[in-house]
């Protein structure tokens, strides 16, 4: 059973006299543990509520529009508390916080159902058989899966756990029930790449049409590495090595499927000091979210809206001089963008700055990983106009404050001008730059 704690006012559950306090026993007589049972069963236009109230059980049945929600709100999001991770990475990034940060960032979730409603990647040794048929029974699809390798022996001791190895058979289940697969290679130097890296996309290949894309993700090493497993980071060479084994294999899954399938991480071409590939490699941008194309995707986007400048610049109110921070690995691309903009803008000065992470180490080069107080050293004394703009993806989905705890209210203090999140894509860029 689970507690509802509250009722949206003019909702079906509040005609049908629901009350907060209530606990949610079934619906249509499937018993309710979470999200995804709530979610599948209250999908149908005909419903039966049973709840208890005081010890008492009440039925309450309705129709109502597919998929309408009814107004229940619930203690958590998941209806139930997060699943903890129960492996041992030996890349794993959690534990490699320094001490002393909030306690929510130490928290390490393989969730199903936040893969299901927020797109978390899992690595299914938290999953037994009955969690997956009830899966397959919901066709929860896509599943996002942290593979990293496809040898069980070499899974287990990548990822501490001893029943690593004997769930990869569940990407077979999930495939052979037509559920979609999204799945991610985090690379570890000396441990699954080269031949492993090869037997790995070897084998998830076989699950083609299920498998819709893989992303080959270079190990993030902080600082905080003291009594954690040796690892190094790729140099610029092994980097552009695994760049063209994955683009050889990419090719020949083309060739043979009409999609390349697997992809690298943006990090690794800006690592090797290679061009980024252009729209047509990354095809639907499946991967996107796991900075797969995330550069190119800007970079295009923003070549639209620039097509589309006079319209913007309606509302343009010159002179404006702004201030953009990113990390080391967008840095080129910001910068070039800034750059196009001044030359076509009368009026318009952009300083880009590229903020070294001290916080983490030097190693960790992604804009998202940047912290308030790190950006707060770095701009001391340096010219900011009449605005700082910083990436969005600084901010905590949490809470609006960045991985230190500093809120932009506290940054814009700390130097003295109005600073303000920028979304990812192109067009927002543009519009931010130029203040409206």
């Amino acid at each position: 059973m689970v507690s509802i704690v509250s009722i949206c006012p003019g909702s079906i559950a509040e005609a049908e006299g629901i009350l907060p306090g209530d606990r949610l026993i079934s619906i249509n007589g499937h018993p309710i543990r979470d999200v995804l049972d709530y979610r599948f069963y209250l999908a149908e236009r005909a419903v039966s509520l049973e709840v208890e109230r005081q010890g008492e059980r009440i039925t309450v049945s309705f129709r109502k529009q597919e998929y309408d929600d009814i107004g229940l709100e619930f203690e958590t999001p998941l209806m139930d508390r997060k699943r903890s991770c129960a492996n041992k990475c030996v890349f794993c990034f959690v534990d490699q916080l320094p001490p002393g940060m909030r306690k929510t960032l130490y928290f390490k979730d393989d969730d199903d159902r936040l893969s299901f409603l927020h797109g978390n990647y899992v690595t299914l040794t938290n999953l037994n058989d009955r969690d997956v048929e009830r899966l397959i029974t919901m066709h929860i699809s896509p599943i996002n899966v942290s593979v990293h390798t496809t040898n069980p022996e070499l899974r287990v001791k990548m990822m501490g756990n001893r029943r690593a190895g004997k769930v990869l058979s569940y990407l077979d289940r999930f495939a052979e029930a037509g559920i979609d697969l999204c799945t991610q290679i985090v690379l570890c130097k000396g441990f699954n790449d080269g031949e492993e890296l090869d037997r790995s996309m070897r084998d998830l290949a076989k699950l083609y049409p299920a498998l819709r894309s893989c992303a080959i993700v270079p190990v993030g090493l902080t600082r905080y590495r003291e009594g954690l497993c040796p690892l190094q980071m790729f140099d610029a060479a092994e980097s552009a090595a695994v760049i063209e084994q994955v683009n050889r294999f990419g090719d020949a899954c083309k060739q043979k499927y009409g999609t390349r399938l697997f992809y690298c991480a943006d990090e690794l071409y800006v690592k090797a000091g290679l061009p980024l590939p252009d729209e047509d490699y990354y095809e639907d941008y499946s991967q996107i979210q796991n900075g797969v194309g995330m550069l190119t995707s800007m970079a295009a986007e923003f070549g639209f809206a620039m097509e589309d400048l006079s319209e913007s610049l309606s509302a343009f109110r010159p002179p404006r001089t702004v201030s953009i921070v990113t990390g080391v690995a967008a840095f080129d691309l910001i910068d070039r963008m800034a750059k196009q903009m001044e030359q076509c803008v009368a009026g318009l000065t952009v300083h880009v700055y590229r903020i070294i992470n001290h916080f983490f180490g030097e190693t960790v080069t992604v804009a998202g990983l940047l912290t308030g107080q790190d950006v707060a050293a770095q701009l001391k004394d340096q010219p900011l106009g009449d605005e700082l703009l910083y990436p969005e993806t600084m901010l905590r989905a949490d809470g609006a404050v960045f991985l230190d705890d500093m809120t932009p209210e506290e940054l814009s203090a700390k130097l003295g001008v109005p600073v303000r999140a920028c979304p990812g894509d192109g067009d927002a860029f543009v519009r931010a730059v130029l203040g409206i």
